[in-house]
């Protein structure tokens, strides 16, 4: 995460229209200049078969990621120059995103406040720093200056919102909370946090090592990490003399005065053993104390003390980011709880108050019929003989009544049993109907069929007098059988006519006799609704009386039927 956030920075710089997309050719002098300060083999082959499809527009980063993850961050193994990676990404970015206006501090330090930026802020894109890690950082400076840190000095810088990089570079660059001390101050307390928290520098200083060869004490800049401590000739860190390689092995314990060496101390690890000499009993306790620490957490597997508080800053922040949505919950649901609480109570005050108004109406209505009642109680007293009477009269008309409703109860079963016998007729009129219509279609068939007959032999006497004529006078003898042929089918047709029409009187007839069915069923229908509706009738359904041809039901009607027999006998005349 560390590694994308400065590459983030690199990124977003390359991006100059700000459309979160940046051309190939960047992405591969990024790459390569990634590979190269990472110690990671370069692939440029990778790259462009990884962008195949997209030689011509530019990537985005999401496009970018995949690779990045795939082909140079999978295969960091930590063998790099921290710095070095940082400073070229920082070369990238920061032209773009400085202001011009002159910073209190220099690029050396704008450089390292930028780093110090990537390792506390949130793991969140766009990067920026709470405002707890802000006031962490100006309270490390703070106390870097030697000025002391007291939670009323930062109150005036109290900020709502985070900031990014470059806001925090401008806010620690103007110098505002560091009035009163000079560049240099601020410059050290800025590379002092930077070697504490970015290099994990836990304590450096001037101390005095016994050599092992020449036994002769020289004077080495110590510089204490969580899992080394390493010695050079100077505090400028150019010339490096050696490593004390901890582990949970080593111990570190105090050493008598000797050789005329005061403040000893001795730092023994399993192959080697080192006695050093600080400067005062405090620096020698510091340094003891110092290195028990780093020891007793290589131990234990923690990481080191600033990394480990960062983490816990983090998990706080969360754990109150949590619990203050879960109150905001809360408060929501009681808000919420407390209306349709206040709803409720409000409901109650109005039923209660109608209740009352009805309980003092109920109680002068009750107050006037207690009056009421008492003046007519004279009466009804009075009353009570000729209300017996009235009983006894109203006791013998139900009697009768009673009667009167038995004999009703029984006409209207009588009725029920002859309004069944009418739906039985109903239903046996429904049947010859459909008997007769089946007849009807059978006639007409048959009808169609002679039809077509004489047509065929219509077309074949027109066809005889075209023939010649010696044929005349033997077409002419068999044109007279044909004739009393078609005289004989012609009585045939209209015989069939007759028959028809005696159908369709036999379906008038039935239609008739359906009628007077569902006139019937009406009556008792009406019977029934008179005598106080104890029995439902079923009726039938209306039936508009409908044509049977050899077609099928409804085909023709008569006017066609008539239209058609015209003009078969008009063809007909015409022959002849």
């Amino acid at each position: 995460e560390e590694l994308l956030k400065a590459i983030w920075h690199a990124f977003t710089a390359l991006d100059l229209d700000r459309s979160g997309k940046v051309s190939k050719s960047q992405l591969k002098v990024l790459s390569h200049n990634l590979c190269t300060v990472l110690n990671v083999p370069h692939d440029p082959v990778a790259l462009e078969e990884h962008f195949r499809d997209d030689d011509e527009g530019p990537v985005s980063n999401q496009g970018y990621m995949p690779y990045l993850n795939k082909f140079i961050l999978e295969k960091v193994h930590g063998n790099f120059d921290k710095v070095e990676f940082n400073r070229m990404c920082w070369t990238l970015c920061f032209k773009k995103n400085l202001t011009k206006s002159p910073l209190f501090i220099s690029d050396e330090d704008a450089f390292k406040v930028w780093v110090i930026f990537n390792f506390l802020s949130e793991d969140k894109y766009p990067l920026v720093i709470v405002p707890e890690e802000i006031e962490y950082l100006l309270k490390k400076l703070t106390e870097a200056m030697g000025a002391g840190s007291h939670q009323e000095q930062f109150e005036h810088y109290k900020i709502s919102l985070g900031l990014s990089a470059w806001e925090l570079i401008e806010f620690i660059g103007s110098g505002q909370f560091s009035k009163g001390m000079d560049r240099q101050t601020l410059s050290m307390a800025v590379n002092e946090v930077f070697n504490e928290l970015i290099l994990d520098v836990l304590k450096q200083g001037y101390m005095l090592k016994k050599g092992h060869r020449r036994k002769n004490w020289t004077e080495r800049w110590f510089v204490l990490k969580p899992n080394i401590i390493s010695y050079y000739a100077s505090e400028d860190l150019k010339d490096k003399k050696g490593d004390i390689v901890l582990d949970e092995n080593c111990f570190v314990e105090s050493l008598p005065d000797k050789d005329g060496k005061k403040c000893l101390f001795l730092i023994k690890c399993l192959d080697k053993s080192f006695e050093i000499s600080a400067s005062d009993k405090k620096k020698k306790q510091e340094w003891i104390q110092a290195i028990q620490t780093t020891v007793s957490l290589l131990r234990v597997g923690s990481p080191p003390p600033h990394k480990e508080a960062r983490q816990k800053r983090k998990e706080l922040r969360q754990k109150l980011q949590a619990e203050q949505e879960e109150l905001e919950r809360q408060m929501k649901e009681l808000q919420i709880a407390n209306e349709n609480k206040q709803e409720e109570l409000e409901t109650v005050r109005k039923q209660l108050e109608e209740a009352a108004a009805r309980a003092s109406v109920e109680e002068k209505k009750r107050l006037q019929t207690q009056m009421e009642l008492q003046d007519r109680f004279s009466l009804e007293l009075e009353r009570e003989k000729m209300v017996r009477q009235q009983m006894e009269e109203q006791v013998a008309q139900k009697s009768s009544e009673l009667k009167q409703y038995l004999q009703r109860v029984r006409e209207l079963e009588d009725m029920y049993k002859e309004l069944q016998e009418a739906l039985e007729d109903e239903k046996q009129a429904r049947q010859d109907e459909e008997t007769v219509r089946k007849l009807q279609a059978r006639l007409l068939e048959e009808e169609s069929a002679k039809r077509a007959e004489l047509e065929k032999w219509h077309l074949k006497q027109q066809q005889t007098i075209l023939m010649t004529e010696a044929e005349k006078q033997e077409l002419e003898t068999q044109r007279i059988i044909k004739e009393r042929a078609l005289q004989v089918a012609m009585q045939q047709l209209e015989q069939l006519e007759l028959e028809r029409k005696q159908a369709l009187e036999q379906y008038e007839g039935v239609k008739k006799k359906l009628e007077l069915a569902a006139n019937k069923t009406k009556s008792w229908k009406d019977k029934v609704a008179h005598h106080e509706g104890l029995i439902r009738l079923i009726e039938p359904g209306s039936k508009n009386p409908h044509l049977i041809t050899n077609w099928g039901p409804a085909a023709f009607t008569e006017a066609e039927l008539e239209q058609r027999e015209k003009s078969w006998k008009g063809k007909k005349a015409t022959s002849e």
